[in-house]
């Protein structure tokens, strides 16, 4: 099995890859989007909201929960899920940061 070679490239490379690779499903967009929608914390209404299997959910936000886009809260015997905002804005400052780099004029 090859080697990803994470080693060679920066902690920001490798953190900005790592939360762009979670983002990087339908669901997973849809799950944000549910989230970010509800303006709070949510507690099992995606299964109905995205017509998506509860196992297949639980991963898609397991993966998000790992990058750190979202946290988890245990109330009573849900789970519940809301932006980290302290990361989520770290994402947007890195993306600003990595569009701005762009120079139109270059070609």
């Amino acid at each position: 099995m090859g080697l990803t070679k994470t080693e060679i490239f920066t902690e920001e490379q490798n953190n900005l890859a790592l939360k762009l690779k979670a983002m990087a499903h339908p669901a997973r967009i849809a799950i944000l989007q549910q989230i970010i929608n509800a303006n709070a914390c949510i507690c099992g209404d995606l299964v109905d909201e995205l017509g998506l299997a509860q196992p297949t959910i639980s991963q898609h936000l397991k993966e998000l929960k790992n990058a750190g886009l979202i946290k988890g809260t245990i109330e009573g015997v849900s789970v519940c899920y809301c932006i980290n905002p302290i990361v989520w804005d770290e994402l947007k400052e890195q993306l600003g940061i990595f569009f701005n780099t762009f120079n139109p004029n270059c070609c």
